[in-house]
């Protein structure tokens, strides 16, 4: 009897919406489940191997590594900026290269303007990615908690509501 009460005051307060979408999850092939499961594995096997890479062991031993371990969304930022700011630095040292073998023929104040006016231009953009990557490493930090907390709390054991 009290099982009943509880599972109609549950379906009182849970939206029709969500229900449909556990009843969905629970008709879902075993397949699935087993390709998810498959996945976990192999997700698990790659994160062991980089993990147990005698470069990233050395690496997180070090302060620096310990301090980025302490500090995820300071890592995370830092990865984006890498990441994000390869193109334009890439992208200048060509432009040196270039300007270089330019000078070489006889154009050497044009070299320096181009090399300071090209630094100014990386200076700007390194300034914005920086300020974009701190954006992205919010955005996804703040929905990645957003998202997981959501996932725990539909799929927590009290919440789920078995069909009769």
């Amino acid at each position: 009897m009290f099982d009943c009460a509880l599972c109609s005051l549950v379906e009182e307060l849970i939206p029709k919406e969500t229900k449909v979408g556990f009843r969905m999850a629970k008709e879902e092939p075993q397949s699935i489940s087993k390709d998810l499961q498959e996945l976990q594995k192999k997700l698990s096997l790659l994160i062991e191997s980089i993990q147990t890479n005698s470069k990233v062991v050395a690496f997180m031993t070090s302060p620096v590594g310990q301090y980025l371990d302490r500090h995820p969304f300071l890592a995370l930022n830092l990865l984006m900026f890498i990441a994000m700011s390869a193109v334009p630095v890439g992208f200048f040292l060509l432009l040196v290269v270039l300007t270089s073998l330019a000078a070489f023929v006889g154009v050497i104040l044009l070299e320096g303007l181009v090399i300071s006016v090209g630094g100014l231009s990386l200076l700007c953009i390194l300034c914005g990615l920086a300020f974009i990557s701190l954006a992205m490493s919010g955005t996804i930090t703040v929905s990645y908690m957003v998202v997981s907390s959501l996932i725990s709390y539909w799929f927590s054991p009290s919440f789920i509501v078995y069909a009769e």
